[in-house]
């Protein structure tokens, strides 16, 4: 079953600078597109058009798993959020999963927009982005 309304929706990928192999993802490798190709379908099935870009002009440094959040950003245009970073939008994350979490952040902004505080305020989630929080 399709939606009738549709929401569009981004994710931005940003360049990294990896500190610490042990925080490495590869935005680029076939498990991420995978994921992300069922992402967008599933997504597309509920109502909400989901892209993704890459910007590689913006460099995280990567340094901790919450460094490897910041890297993921999350633009909701309809609903107000604008390249908002994964940890501002789910706070901690459960299993260190990267892949789990990009699921939750771009669930809860597309079904549950109202939860995610707005990027003015100061919430202690996530360091080394840029997003204020």
């Amino acid at each position: 079953m399709v939606c009738d309304k549709t929401k569009r929706m981004v994710i931005t990928i940003l360049d990294q600078k990896h500190l610490r192999n042990d925080w490495y993802f590869d935005f680029d490798g076939q498990s991420f597109q995978e994921s992300l190709a069922g992402m967008i379908t599933e997504m597309e099935r509920l109502g909400v058009l989901l892209s993704v870009v890459r910007n590689r002009d913006a460099v995280i440094s990567v340094n901790s798993y919450a460094d490897l959040l910041n890297v993921v950003r999350i633009s909701s245009p309809q609903d107000g959020h604008s390249n908002q970073c994964i940890g501002h939008i789910i706070g901690k994350s459960e299993r260190l999963d990267i892949l789990e979490d990009i699921g939750r952040a771009v669930r809860r902004v597309a079904f549950a927009p109202e939860t995610v505080a707005p990027s003015s305020e100061f919430r202690k989630v996530c360091h080394n982005c840029g997003c204020g929080c």
